[in-house]
């Protein structure tokens, strides 16, 4: 406790000490004890196992569904004294703050939830006589939205007490936590409808599809590992060949994703602009070395050369399934508004909305990058010369987008760039994500982030 801020800790103390008065002015005189042991046995054996989500730091545990078993086998208090389980759970043995809150949150859930299915008339001392449909299934439904919501809420108060979360956080992820949590709770409305014909052995019928479900998110939550995994070799495959730019396919990345967030993108659809944030520059690994790293200016080939690493960033990845939209984002990310982009020369509205974001993610981390030609512009240089290729280079609606979630987020400049001293590194004067920055073309030419001579 003492690393929690003192409102945490008091907000901590409050829901405790509110779970243990519900429970100390309950009564237990219609409990059913022998129900509750095979409950809480059930709760102790799910809870042991709980099943990760693609959330950061976020898991779903599987014994929402003895909770919402008691509700309709139990009641409200026998729902609240389950919930107390979560005071012994091995899986917090080494937490002991984190278990008496959770304890006291599955208590509070369970007692609301309980509490619910009384007032809509669940019929839960005999469900094997009851009218399902009336009687057990609705009163059942409205009790498990109750008891996700408030699990959920309890929970937020306490990330955000403690700044472990910002409010924005908790609404763009408690949807794919809600849904966790109402699935695993239905289950809950299995073991109340077997438990009249088969009694205990119920809570032993549903543990096989409960840890198949759980294998079965684990082997999402993998492959959503595994997707990361080949993306982060192949930007690292990308900025070995320069490494001045070393860490700039994550940052564009996250620059990317915070204009999606900002503009309301669906989550699946930020996840994928994460991808292509990531992959933008992956063509690179089909430009020559030497012209990348040239020094002197470019020749008209080698500029061209340049120009077609966004259609080679395609052909590396587009049979990469889970990319879907991302490619469109690697494949058009240096068009421009005015239509003097490359590599089709795309103008407005004709521009895929992922390069969009993705164009302004990357000229700003490139521009608040150094080079070993210039060193790094301040945030206020980049900004403003967003701010100037408005309408012409960038869209409108990005930039304004990035420039709020800047300002609310901050962005951290890379660090600067060590380079080995067992390999001579030469460096290009040249950088074609900088709208600010000529690009040189041998015989004089200067061209200015156009596409075009």
């Amino acid at each position: 406790m003492r690393g929690l801020p003192l409102a945490a800790w008091a907000y901590v103390c409050g829901v405790v000490a509110l779970a243990a008065g519900l429970i100390a002015t309950s009564s237990f005189e219609d409990l059913d004890w022998s129900k509750l042991a095979v409950l809480a046995l059930l709760f102790l054996i799910c809870d042991s196992a709980p099943a990760r989500l693609n959330i950061t730091r976020a898991r779903v545990s599987l014994s929402f569904a003895a909770s919402l078993a008691s509700v309709v086998l139990l009641g409200p208090v026998g729902a609240a004294l389950l919930g107390l389980c979560a005071l012994v759970t091995g899986q917090r043995i080494f937490a002991p703050v984190k278990r008496l809150f959770n304890g006291a949150q599955f208590a509070l859930s369970g007692f609301m939830a309980g509490t619910v299915f009384d007032l809509l008339d669940g019929d839960r001392f005999h469900p094997e006589k009851a009218r399902w449909v009336e009687n057990v299934i609705g009163p059942f439904l409205g009790a498990l939205v109750a008891f996700v919501l408030v699990n959920l809420m309890l929970m937020a108060g306490v990330l955000l007490l403690s700044r472990q979360a910002s409010p924005r956080e908790l609404l763009r992820e408690s949807g794919q936590l809600a849904v966790g949590c109402l699935g695993y709770g239905m289950v809950g409305l299995l073991i109340a409808g077997l438990w009249p014909r088969v009694g205990p052995f119920a809570a032993v019928l549903v543990l096989l599809p409960l840890f198949i479900a759980r294998w079965a998110m684990d082997q999402a939550y993998a492959q959503q590992q595994a997707h990361a995994a080949t993306l982060a070799a192949l930007c690292q495959a990308v900025e070995t060949k320069d490494f001045y730019t070393r860490g700039h396919s994550e940052r564009v990345s996250r620059g990317s994703v915070m204009i999606a967030q900002e503009i309301g993108m669906r989550a699946d659809r930020v996840e994928a602009i994460r991808y292509a944030g990531m992959l933008h520059d992956v063509g690179k690994l089909g430009v020559p070395t030497k012209v990348l790293q040239k020094s002197g200016s470019l020749t008209e080939e080698e500029f061209a050369a340049i120009q077609l690493h966004p259609m080679r960033g395609l052909e590396i990845v587009r049979e990469i399934g889970f990319l879907d939209e991302a490619l469109a984002g690697i494949m058009h990310h240096h068009e421009k508004m005015n239509g003097r982009g490359y590599p089709m020369g795309l103008a407005g509205d004709e521009i895929p909305e992922f390069a969009r974001v993705i164009s302004v993610a990357d000229a700003f981390d490139s521009m608040t990058s150094t080079r070993s030609y210039r060193a790094a512009r301040t945030k206020d240089e980049a900004v403003e010369e967003l701010r100037r290729g408005i309408g012409d280079h960038f869209d409108p609606a990005m930039v304004e987008a990035f420039l709020r979630a800047l300002e609310r987020e901050g962005w951290e400049p890379p660090r600067p760039v060590v380079l080995p001293d067992d390999d001579v590194v030469e460096t290009t004067q040249q950088d074609h994500d900088d709208p600010s920055a000529p690009l040189r073309v041998a015989g004089g030419d200067e061209v200015r982030q156009t596409g075009r001579p």
